[in-house]
């Protein structure tokens, strides 16, 4: 009688084990839900962090509207002014555009010859489609020059054409000036190319914030993508570089 029941338990037990197919099964269910899950996490990452980039510059634009209602007049001196006058902050620290608001959390600098004291992570339209020109000559915000009285004069609110479709700040290469440019070149000076998935974080003169794509926003040159570039919302394709 016991040698029956030593036999039935070890039956018992066999029949309750794993088989070989079985464990292999849950090996791959385990394997298959641990990629998901590796890639997930990267993903839910990004997504944050380009959800922090967006707040950023909505409050930067909450900032330059600030500057707007009290001057009736666009920035002239980027960046301080903004924390000053739009933020608030009476006596800015010295790295204040490397915390807070102004860090965009994806960014990576590649620059190796340049002081992190200098770098910057969103841009201001001071020049429109031009690249960095002399102080009379541009179509961005950047504020008038007299030289006779060598004076500066801020660009109006009147002067803006279009302000729900005029870029003021954005995701830039790493310094004060948001501009067109190629991508591979921007790509030398931080990770434009993955910042944002394909995307970068743009506010317009009116406060409020989009994601367009990296092409459509340095490299297109239609005239939807170009007049936003610029104060009196024309294309100036004449003046890209050849």
């Amino acid at each position: 009688m016991k040698y029956r029941l030593d036999v039935t338990s070890r039956r018992q037990n066999i029949d309750s084990a794993f088989t070989l197919i079985e464990l292999l099964v849950v090996i791959a269910i385990i394997a298959i839900l641990a990629a998901l899950l590796l890639v997930a996490i990267p993903n839910a990452k990004a997504r944050a962090q380009r959800i922090q980039c967006v707040n950023n510059l909505h409050q930067l634009g909450v900032g330059l509207q600030v500057v707007l209602a009290d001057n009736h007049g666009y920035l002239w001196n980027y960046p301080y002014q903004l924390e000053s006058e739009g933020l608030g902050i009476s006596n800015p620290a010295t790295n204040y555009c490397r915390t807070g608001v102004w860090l965009c959390p994806s960014v990576q600098w590649h620059y190796h010859d340049v002081s992190a004291d200098d770098l910057i992570s969103y841009g201001y339209n001071a020049f429109g489609v031009l690249p960095i020109g002399n102080n009379d000559v541009h179509f961005g915000l950047k504020a008038h020059f007299d030289p006779n009285s060598n004076r500066i004069f801020p660009i109006g609110e009147s002067e803006i054409a279009n302000p729900s479709d005029m870029m003021a700040m954005g995701d830039g290469d790493g310094f004060n000036y948001f501009m067109r440019g190629n991508l591979a070149e921007m790509e030398k000076h931080q990770n434009i190319l993955t910042r944002h998935q394909g995307h970068a974080n743009v506010v317009f003169c009116d406060g409020h914030v989009e994601s367009p794509t990296l092409e459509f926003l340095f490299e297109d040159t239609s005239d939807a993508a170009l007049v936003r570039w610029n104060r009196d919302h024309l294309p100036h394709r004449e003046k890209l570089p050849p």
